[in-house]
Formats: structure tokens, C-alpha cells, sequence
């Protein structure tokens, strides 16, 4: 098991993934916090709450995506692809710091 730290909403986070997937869990914390960042009067609200928040507005993106695969629309581009991808494997981690502070 590797260890990655990540920074998100000026806290650190460890999180543990198989060797190999390092960089693409950084890339998953670089998505929560862009999102954290995103929203409007984060600094006036809880961690938690915040966390809450971003992990609302990366699962409303994923759904989208998925109803647009639903309807037998193919992503726009491998890259759309790959971001599904990735918002559902941040959602899981997203989920697991959540539990952790609870």
C-alpha cells in the first residue's frame, strides 16, 4: 500500500492507494479542492460542510454524465471519459475523509 498526502481545504490528508496510483489520486485531491475553492462562501462554513458541498457538486456532475452514457451518448472526447473516471473514484475518497472526520 502506498501513502499520499494531500491538501485540501488547507488541511493535510493521508490517503492510502495500491503503489502505482499515487499521481492519479493527487489528481483526485487537485479536483476536490478545485471544487472546494469553487464554492461561494466556503471560507464562512465548516470543513465538513464544505467538504459536503463540493462532494454534492462533483456528484451532480457525474450524474449528468452518466445520463448523457444513458442515453446512448458518447462522451464528447476520451477526456470526458476519463473525468467520469475520476469523479467517481474522488467521490470514494471524498466519502472515506468524510467518514474520518466523523
Amino acid at each position: 500500500m502506498s501513502r499520499v498526502d494531500l491538501m485540501i481545504g488547507g488541511r493535510d490528508y493521508a490517503v492510502a492507494c495500491s503503489p502505482g496510483e499515487e499521481e492519479h489520486v493527487r489528481m483526485l485531491g487537485r479536483i476536490i479542492e478545485e471544487k472546494m475553492n469553487a464554492l461561494p462562501g466556503a471560507t464562512n462554513q465548516s470543513e465538513m460542510r464544505s467538504m459536503l458541498f463540493a462532494a454534492l457538486l462533483l456528484a451532480d456532475e457525474l450524474h449528468e454524465l452518466r445520463q448523457q452514457l444513458d442515453q446512448g451518448a458518447p462522451p464528447a472526447d476520451p477526456a470526458t471519459a476519463a473525468r467520469l473516471e475520476a469523479l467517481a473514484a474522488g467521490l470514494e475518497q471524498l466519502a472515506a475523509s468524510v467518514e474520518d472526520l466523523l
